[in-house]
């Protein structure tokens, strides 16, 4: 019967080839009922190996001493470990058992939520996504990850895995997770039209039934497009949305639905009257943040369509027209906006005066060129990979069986017209 040395003194020595991991990773499965009635007693056999030569063995020895629930005390020792391991770990390694590794990282995440320190997981779970994935490949540990971001504040950290294209998608509430919480992240650093395209993608996903994560993607969603859309916005669903979504979620979201409605009428006055009347609502929803930066934006809204009427205008103008409570608070908005790209105007601060500009953006510049370039570049590659992907399901025979089973038996195309005269 295998003991723990010898298998210490085999993870030791089958980690340095290819062939060896083979070997030794059929050594560890047939050892993996036994570590795991040994979980209380492994922890020391860890130092006796390096995280950076012997990952996999490491990997085993460490998921059979997470498998069990741990009190505080023990999370704080476990969580030092397993940190110095997913930033060490060796990828060629850790990809023989990915179920391993992930299992790892999960209880790695709950120890450190357990502790109340998410900060200490953002950096070592980061590493281990980069570790466990290929390219454009959605994990199961993305949503842990920046989960652990959101908690942390760490919403840059969170932006490096958001800017990547996904093609492959382990489980479905993954991918609902992954969106939800990203669209959360760039709310967090208001980058809108990101959030924008991540909560859409939530709310329009195939679900067979409502959820509770489309619910509250959509009421984000809806906040999120009169911040960045304004009055454009419609509370209609796109038409490839499931039935369950467009059935339920308007009428579940009824207060951000009346919302939007009151917001497209264009009055401050009757907008902050119908947030006030429902602000427990919001509050209780934890978008009052949110409800309150959708007032924020009718302001620049107003103040952008004076831009279309007028080249000057004074700020106690501005102030009047939009319904502001002084000149100040009129500039302060207006230098926003400068600030933000949202208008181009200057501001005579001797005569309180603001002249709006055209746009000075002439598409002639290099750094114009590459983006646009960039840009192309990334559509032509989308669309080969569209066009791979229905050739694909094209040939696939589930898709055949299914097309098969609910087109018609006699379809009228598959007969030829019959002639109504003869010509003799």
């Amino acid at each position: 019967m295998a003991t723990l040395e010898s298998l210490v003194a085999q993870i030791q020595g089958l980690s340095s080839s290819a062939g060896d991991l083979s070997l030794l990773l059929t050594h560890l499965k047939q050892a993996d009922e036994f570590l795991h009635n040994e979980s209380t007693r492994l922890l020391p056999f860890l130092e006796q190996l390096d995280p950076t030569l012997h990952s996999l063995g490491y990997l085993y020895i460490l998921e059979a001493c997470t498998s069990w629930p741990v009190t505080n005390e023990q999370a704080r020792r476990l969580v030092l470990i397993l940190s110095r391991f997913l930033t060490s770990c060796v990828a060629d390694q850790i990809r023989l058992a990915p179920e391993k590794f992930i299992a790892v990282c999960k209880s790695f995440k709950d120890q450190v939520l357990m502790l109340e320190a998410p900060i200490r997981g953002v950096v070592p779970l980061l590493e281990a996504v980069k570790k466990l994935r290929s390219s454009e490949h959605l994990t199961t540990l993305h949503p842990d990850f920046l989960q652990l971001c959101l908690l942390a504040k760490c919403y840059k950290t969170g932006l490096s895995i958001l800017e990547d294209d996904i093609f492959e998608v382990d489980q479905p509430r993954d991918f609902y997770l992954y969106c939800y919480y990203g669209g959360m992240i760039c709310i967090g650093q208001k980058r809108f039209q990101k959030a924008l395209e991540l909560l859409h993608n939530v709310v329009t996903a195939p679900m067979s039934s409502i959820n509770a994560i489309a619910v509250e993607a959509f009421k984000k969603y809806v906040l999120v497009s009169l911040i960045y859309n304004g009055q454009q916005f419609s509370t209609s669903l796109p038409k490839y949305t499931s039935s369950a979504a467009q059935r339920n979620l308007k009428t579940i979201c009824q207060p951000y639905i009346e919302l939007a409605n009151t917001y497209s009428i264009g009055k401050i006055s009757e907008l902050e009257s119908y947030i006030q009347t429902n602000r427990e609502k919001f509050d209780s929803d934890n978008n009052l943040g949110l409800v309150k930066q959708v007032v924020s934006s009718m302001y620049k809204r107003n103040i952008q369509r004076l831009t279309q009427t007028y080249l000057t205008l004074s700020l106690q103008d501005i102030a009047n027209t939009v319904q502001l409570s002084s000149p100040k608070e009129a500039e302060m908005h207006v230098l926003q906006m400068i600030q933000d790209g949202e208008i181009y105007a200057t501001i005579n601060q001797r005569d309180g005066m603001v002249r709006f500009l055209e746009d000075p953006e002439q598409y002639k510049t290099c750094e114009m060129i590459e983006h646009i370039d960039s840009s192309i570049q990334r559509i032509m590659t989308l669309s080969k990979k569209l066009t791979a992907m229905d050739e694909l399901i094209s040939c696939d025979p589930l898709y055949l069986a299914k097309v098969g089973r609910e087109r018609q038996r006699f379809d009228f195309d598959d007969f030829d017209p019959v002639p109504q005269k003869f010509n003799i």
